[in-house]
């Protein structure tokens, strides 16, 4: 299947290109070590138990392929802005629309969701209300994404270092405990105490994974970082190749070290199981470091949120999905409305927090509880159509190529099909598996009244067929 040709002019503006590689590969490491780790772990031990690695590694192994999807698609159709466009090249329109506006509502409400995670632990330090340190942190962060892509960058680039060199340390001590030093006896025998490896059974590894998924999830927003790098090829290949596995050896590290070092059945869910570890060692002041460097973790997911949601919807409006205003850039090639729009929203849910968390702010959560699969799922099937179409005209492009194709991509799509069939089947999931469909359902009537509009209006453009025909030619 080829792309027709299109006409039309191209008098987008153009963001810039300040990120450099180090910016690009720290981003996609920040992107996935965040609070999910540092305290969203402590749900999945506390409820798997020893087994709780085998999970992340689960969650990790589909991550990891569609990460190496896109860095497929990323290097054979070169310039397309945002990786939720994929979806719009290989299935249409429809799929373009609804992945980029499910994808920025993600964003925002992490956005939210981790300023008001950010003041409370801040409240251990400042006596002020939860909502006021929520609001000046995303005001903070606001100010930081206005100035620049470079200034996002690099906060980005230390906030992701602390993080990084936070898990390395902890597995290095951990690693050290673990093999006898400092201590006597054997901590390995956790893993086999209290009812042994799988105390709930293996179904109980596989129905834990929808929960880690999320937290595993977020290396993706390196493909919209890379846009703005001065080599957006080689930044995604360098993501795709080595980046993903390093993060799976943190995640999967980490748990196994805790499982050894602390039993199961003492872990409090909301609780951060690296603290519970690091006191069972006895490193003195350990709460006050985890909790610092939680903050930092918060601070980055808080900073990449406002960043990758305004990207997001500067490549809606580019592609007229959203409205033409958000193109508008600043000197410092910052779509300042776009941020401003973004961040507006993250206020709005912080008061939904603090007014209403049982009910509109836990709504607005769980709405965006199974998003992310359904973008992923786009993804995979874009990649399935986009391989097939590139293998026909141009197999040259394919310098990067998804693994044991088309069987591997059948089964990432057949696994995170079962992922959501897994959310329906468990009841303390379920209500976010329906509340995010309500969010799918929301977005595709607006496509439906945007598309209307746009064939009665005569602006309909054919943005499927311009921008596939612009990346097959090579034209940025």
């Amino acid at each position: 299947m080829s792309f027709p040709q299109s006409s039309a002019p191209d008098t987008t503006p153009k963001l810039g290109a300040a990120l450099r590689q180090r910016h690009v590969t720290m981003i996609a490491l920040g992107g996935i070590i965040g609070a999910g780790l540092f305290v969203g772990s402590s749900a999945t031990l506390a409820t798997v138990g020893p087994a709780a690695c085998v999970s992340y590694l689960v969650a990790g192994i589909v991550v990891l392929m569609v990460m190496r999807m896109l860095g497929e698609m990323a290097l054979a159709v070169p310039g397309v802005g945002s990786f939720t466009e994929y979806a719009r090249i290989g299935l249409g329109n429809w799929a373009g629309f609804t992945s980029g506006w499910l994808y920025w509502y993600f964003w925002v409400i992490v956005v939210a969701v981790e300023a008001v995670a950010g003041a409370a632990i801040l409240q251990r330090w400042i006596p002020a209300p939860v909502w006021m340190i929520g609001l000046v942190l995303l005001s903070v962060m606001t100010l930081i994404n206005l100035l620049s892509v470079k200034s996002y960058g690099e906060f980005e680039f230390w906030f992701a270092s602390i993080k990084v060199a936070a898990i390395i340390v902890f597995i290095a001590i951990g690693a050290a405990y673990v093999f006898g030093f400092g201590h006597t006896g054997s901590a390995v025998a956790n893993l086999s105490s209290n009812r042994g490896f799988m105390p709930f059974g293996a179904m109980s590894i596989f129905a834990a994974v929808p929960t880690v998924i999320f937290a595993v999830g977020g290396a993706e927003i390196a493909t919209i970082a890379a846009a703005e790098s001065d080599d957006p090829a080689k930044s995604v290949a360098a993501m795709t190749r080595s980046v993903i596995l390093r993060v799976i050896t943190f995640y999967v590290g980490s748990m196994f070290l805790i499982a050894c070092i602390v039993p199961w059945g003492s872990i409090v869910t909301g609780h951060s199981p690296f603290v519970a570890a690091l006191e069972t060692m006895r490193i003195p002041g350990s709460a006050d470091i985890m909790n610092a460097i939680v903050l930092v973790a918060v601070l980055s997911a808080l900073n990449s949120g406002l960043y990758v949601s305004s990207r997001i919807l500067f490549r809606l409006a580019e592609r007229g999905d959203a409205p033409k205003s958000l193109l508008k850039l600043t000197p410092h090639k910052v779509p300042r409305l776009a941020v401003l729009l973004s961040s507006v929203v993250g206020y709005v849910a912080i008061v939904a927090a603090i007014v209403s968390p049982q009910g509109v702010f836990l709504f607005l959560v769980n709405a965006s509880g199974a998003v992310m699969l359904f973008v992923y799922l786009a993804t995979a099937l874009a990649q399935i159509r986009i391989r097939r179409r590139i293998e026909a005209t141009e197999p040259q492009r394919l310098t990067l190529k998804m693994w044991l194709f088309p069987g591997l991509s059948y089964a990432v799509v057949a696994a995170i099909v079962g992922v959501l069939v897994a959310m329906g089947s468990d009841p303390s999931l379920r209500p976010q598996l329906m509340a995010s469909a309500a969010s799918l359902a929301v977005a595709s009537a607006a496509y439906m009244l945007v598309a209307k509009r746009q064939q009665s209006g005569g602006t309909a453009t054919g943005y499927r067929s311009q921008i596939g025909q612009e990346a097959f030619e090579g034209r940025k």
